[in-house]
C-alpha cells in the first residue's frame, strides 16, 4: 500500500509494510511512550525474527504507516489473523455464528501485540500533530486492507483508556473483558500489605509464601547480564513443557523470540526464579515499565507446592513494593488471583464489522455481554480477601 493523502496542506504518504526492518527503531520508538515494553521496535521485531509471528503462524504483520516529508508521524503495530488463537479477548462465539451462516470470518485485521493482553498504547502519534487528523489517515489506510483483503471487521485489542475514544469517535463496537490487577497503594513492605487482609486469608498467605521455603526452595531475582544463553535454553524448556501440559503444543513463541528479548530488552526483564540445590528449577518471566510490572511467562521442571503463586505473585508483589511500582498486571484469567489480593479490573477492545446478516446480532451481543461482565467485575470483588473498613 502506498498511498498519498493531504495531511495539514502538506503531502502525506500512508503505507503498509510487513516487517519493522522497513523502519528504523529510534523514529518507531519515539511515536511510542518510552516505558512501556510492549510496543518497543526490539520487542515486536524479535516476534518477526524469532518467527513467533509470520510465516504459518496465522499473525501475518502488516504495520501501518503515515510519514511526512520522510518523517514517521503516526504507525499502527497491526496483523491480518486467519484465527482467534493468541489475542485473549476472544471472538470464537462470533466466528462460530459466520460459519454456521455459511460466513466468511478470517481472514481478520487486528491491531495489538501479538500474545499479550496488557493494555497499552495501540497507535504510536506524533505529538505535534494533530490525533484527530492522524486518526482518519490511519483509518484510510484500514480500509483500504479491509478492501484488499476482503476482511470481515477489524480489532483494536486492550488499547490504554487515553486511546480508547479514538476508536469509539471512528465508531468502533466495544467489548469488555475483566483481568485482575494488584495495586500498590503505599505499602511498604509485603507483612504491611498482608495487615489489610483478613485474619484467615493473611495465615493462608503466610502459610503458603513457608511452604516453599520448606521445600528446600530458594528465590532469587534476575536482570539484565543475569539472563545468560543458559538461562534461556532452560527457560525455554520450561515455558514449552508447561504449555504441552495444559494446551498440547510447545506455545506460540520461539526460543529466538525469547533470546532476543534477552539480548535487546534486559533493561526491560525482571525474573523471579526458583532453585533447588543451586539448580535452576521454575522461572516467571515478567517486563517493567516505570510505574508497572507484567508477568508474562512462566514454568518449571517439577512441581513443588505453591510454588506458581510464590513465582507468579508474591515475589511480584514483593518487588513492586520494594520499586514502588503502582501495579502488577499479573497476565490474563485466573480468578484463584482474586485470594492473593489481585483486584477485578475492566479492559476493553473495539470492533468494527463489515455489513452483513449478522451486523445487528454481533451489535446486541457486545451490549448485553457489557453487561453481563459489568456485573461479574461487581461479584468478584466480593471474594476479595481485605478487612471491610468501619
Amino acid at each position: 500500500m502506498n498511498d498519498q493523502n493531504i495531511c495539514n496542506e502538506v503531502i502525506c504518504q500512508l503505507q503498509c509494510v510487513s516487517s519493522l526492518a522497513e523502519v528504523k527503531a529510534d523514529e518507531w520508538d519515539a511515536l511510542f511512550p518510552t516505558d512501556y515494553p510492549f510496543t518497543r521496535h526490539a520487542f515486536l521485531r524479535a516476534l518477526e525474527q524469532g518467527g513467533s509471528v509470520g510465516g504459518q503462524t496465522g499473525w501475518l504483520p502488516q504495520y501501518l504507516l503515515l510519514w511526512r516529508e520522510q518523517r514517521l508521524i503516526a504507525a499502527l503495530p497491526a496483523y491480518l489473523k486467519l484465527h482467534s488463537y493468541g489475542e485473549y479477548l476472544f471472538d470464537w462465539s462470533i466466528a462460530e455464528a459466520y460459519q454456521q451462516h455459511g460466513l466468511d470470518y478470517y481472514p481478520k485485521l487486528v491491531l495489538a501485540v501479538p500474545f499479550t493482553p496488557a493494555e497499552g498504547p495501540r497507535v504510536g502519534l506524533c505529538a505535534k500533530e494533530s490525533r484527530s487528523q492522524l486518526m482518519a489517515q490511519l483509518d484510510a489506510g484500514l480500509q483500504q486492507l479491509v478492501g484488499r483483503y476482503q476482511l470481515s471487521n477489524v480489532q483494536c485489542l486492550y488499547p490504554e483508556s487515553a486511546q480508547q475514544h479514538l476508536w469509539t469517535e471512528r465508531g468502533y463496537w466495544q467489548r469488555y473483558d475483566v483481568q485482575f490487577q494488584w495495586l500498590n497503594r503505599g505499602y511498604q513492605s509485603f507483612a504491611d500489605y498482608l495487615a489489610t487482609m483478613t485474619s484467615r486469608k493473611r495465615k493462608q498467605i503466610r502459610k503458603e509464601r513457608s511452604r516453599v521455603a520448606e521445600q528446600g526452595l530458594v528465590m532469587k531475582t534476575l536482570h539484565g547480564a543475569e539472563l545468560d544463553e543458559a538461562f534461556w535454553q532452560q527457560f525455554v524448556l520450561f515455558y514449552q513443557q508447561t504449555y504441552l501440559k495444559r494446551s498440547g503444543h510447545r506455545g506460540y513463541l520461539t526460543a529466538d523470540t525469547f533470546r532476543r528479548w534477552g539480548q535487546q530488552m534486559s533493561d526491560s526483564i525482571v525474573v523471579f526464579a526458583a532453585y533447588h540445590q543451586q539448580q535452576l528449577i521454575a522461572a516467571s518471566l515478567c517486563f517493567r515499565s516505570e510505574h508497572t510490572l507484567y508477568g508474562r511467562y512462566w514454568g518449571c521442571a517439577a512441581e513443588y507446592d505453591f510454588l506458581h503463586f510464590e513465582a507468579c505473585y508474591y515475589a511480584g508483589i514483593d518487588y513492586c513494593i520494594a520499586h514502588q511500582l503502582a501495579s502488577f498486571d499479573a497476565g490474563a484469567q485466573g480468578e484463584h488471583k482474586l485470594q492473593r489480593g489481585f483486584e477485578p479490573v475492566l479492559r476493553s477492545g473495539f470492533y468494527r464489522f463489515q455489513p452483513s446478516p449478522l451486523f445487528a446480532a454481533i451489535e446486541r451481543y457486545c451490549l448485553d455481554e457489557q453487561q453481563m461482565l459489568k456485573r461479574y467485575m461487581e461479584d468478584a470483588k466480593l471474594q476479595l480477601p481485605y478487612r471491610i473498613s468501619d
